[in-house]
């Protein structure tokens, strides 16, 4: 399938779509997307709140597939076959509106990734804790200690970063077949407690458990986490020029949608077949789950488990690390960052974003999980502010999934040839997707304001406090854009930046 990045209609093209190739090798094939679409959307852990909710959890879990991944996949190789470029929705946004709102959405797109990163870290903490408990053990109980296993892993995700691409990718990729069988151990839980003749715990006879409530107290808000955990369909593009063959991009989100579902969806069968419903909303109930299901060995078994979801944590925080790290690496190339984002070392990775953003989320851990708790004597006061911190990136990751699915409209009428000759769906379909993306964006927004995810503040504060977040970082997004045009010098050419890159 051809493909062009731009056509006589298009706009200024970006200095990083000319020159972004000739710096970084192409070593991605349609195997290694997959697995990097996977780590950045599949966190198993997500599963339990959603199957806290009863049989209405399968309703929302296939609401979120059809009106948000599924979507979001075909808009998202649309697009991405048309400017395979570095960067994705950063490039895409460009072609569509111009300079200042492609780095707008750049900056939306990749803000989020640094509180990811910590997020996905929480995870290992979380697993650990729950690894101890199984042998009697409190482990990492302070908060102070999580702070510095966090951070231990943040080193650990720069150290596999910065190493030559392949070697990297290698070892995700190895770790993400381990990641399969683990959340097929976790299916086979929930058949083996069937199968053993011990009822479901969620009673899916009862037509309650299926009811979608709204308000205060009702369970529509769960959409809203189903919608937060299918985040991440466009971030693999974030390495389009790395990228050997551009089949691999319909390839990757084909193929990387069908293991979302099916993991998500075994995940969440197996927590509500075999959980007690009091501790199906703990992200520690897949554990619990094998533990359970498998009887004898379960305890063993789910000490495996946990060992392996450190390891998978580990390796998404890396994922994310790298990944997110790309779109710094084009503003460096495009003169919107300070052209040494741009440096790439003799691996030919772009280390210097990835130290910067590493720093970054290591100056929020120290924040929320060392300062914080040490300097203001609040209970529980570092999963409160974790908390705050991940709904207002979760928030300002939405809008960029928002400008997404604008981008495929206004880029279809300005680039009707190009379109026509790439097309994956007939051009309504991209109308509905448009349509169906926006709304299931408006509501993973609506449901992060609804309630607070914690129960240690009132809604007026959480909203408060997110409004002020997300205000606060959008604006740091537009002065970061203002200030880097000053800087733009139309004297420096494509051979200058490039050598600054590998210098």
């Amino acid at each position: 399938m051809e493909t062009t990045p731009s056509t006589t209609n298009s706009p200024e093209i970006l200095r990083s779509e000319r020159i972004a190739a000739g710096i970084l090798p192409k070593v991605l094939n349609s195997f290694d997307m997959v697995a990097i679409f996977v780590a950045l959307v599949l966190l198993i852990t997500n599963a339990p709140g959603i199957a806290s909710a009863g049989g209405v959890a399968y309703i929302y879990w296939a609401l979120g597939f059809i009106t948000f991944l599924i979507p979001g996949a075909i808009v998202t190789g649309q697009l991405g076959l048309m400017f395979p470029g570095e960067g994705s929705i950063y490039v895409w946004t460009h072609k569509a509106f111009g300079r200042f709102m492609g780095f707008f959405a750049g900056f939306c797109a990749w803000w989020p990734g640094i509180i990811a990163m910590i997020s996905v870290s929480v995870g290992a903490v979380t697993s650990i804790q729950h690894l101890g408990s199984l042998f009697g053990a409190n482990l990492l109980s302070d908060s102070w200690q999580q702070g510095l296993v966090i951070l231990c892993l943040l080193a650990v995700s720069l150290m596999l970063s910065v190493l030559r691409f392949r070697v990297t990718q290698n070892i995700v990729n190895t770790v993400f077949v381990v990641y399969g069988g683990a959340v097929l151990l976790v299916g086979i839980a929930g058949l083996l407690w069937l199968l053993g003749g011990h009822p479901s715990q969620t009673n899916l006879a009862s037509a309650d458990t299926w009811q979608i409530t709204f308000g205060g107290t009702g369970n529509f808000t769960i959409f809203g986490f189903v919608i937060l955990a299918l985040l991440g369909i466009e971030v693999p593009l974030n390495m389009g020029v790395e990228i050997r063959d551009t089949r691999a991009i319909t390839r990757y989100l084909l193929w990387g949608a069908v293991v979302v579902i099916v993991a998500y969806l075994l995940a969440t069968f197996s927590v509500m077949a075999v959980v007690p419903v009091k501790d199906q909303a703990n992200t520690t109930a897949v554990a619990e789950a094998i533990q359970v299901g498998f009887g004898p060995a379960g305890t063993i078994l789910a000490a495996l488990f946990d060992v392996i979801l450190v390891g998978v944590f580990v390796l998404i925080t890396t994922v994310y690390n790298y990944s997110f790290g790309r779109l710094l690496f084009v503003s460096g190339l495009d003169q919107q960052l300070p052209v040494v984002m741009s440096k790439v070392n003799a691996n030919k990775v772009p280390w210097v974003a990835v130290v910067v953003q590493t720093i970054i989320a290591a100056v929020f851990t120290v924040v929320i999980f060392i300062v914080g708790p040490l300097t203001v004597k609040v209970s529980n006061l570092s999963t409160l502010m974790y908390y705050i911190t991940l709904a207002s990136t979760a928030v300002i990751w939405l809008l960029s999934m928002v400008i997404l699915f604008i981008d495929v409209i206004f880029i279809r009428a300005k680039y009707q040839e190009v379109f026509a000759r790439i097309q994956l769906a007939p051009t309504w379909v991209f109308y509905v997707c448009a349509i169906l993306g926006l709304v299931s964006s408006a509501v993973g927004i609506y449901a992060t304001f609804t309630a607070p995810w914690v129960p240690l503040i009132l809604t007026t504060g959480w909203d408060a406090w997110i409004g002020s977040i997300v205000v606060v970082s959008l604006l740091v997004g537009v002065v970061v854009f203002l200030i880097g045009r000053r800087n733009v010098s139309t004297s420096v050419s494509d051979e200058d930046v490039i050598a600054e890159a590998v210098s």
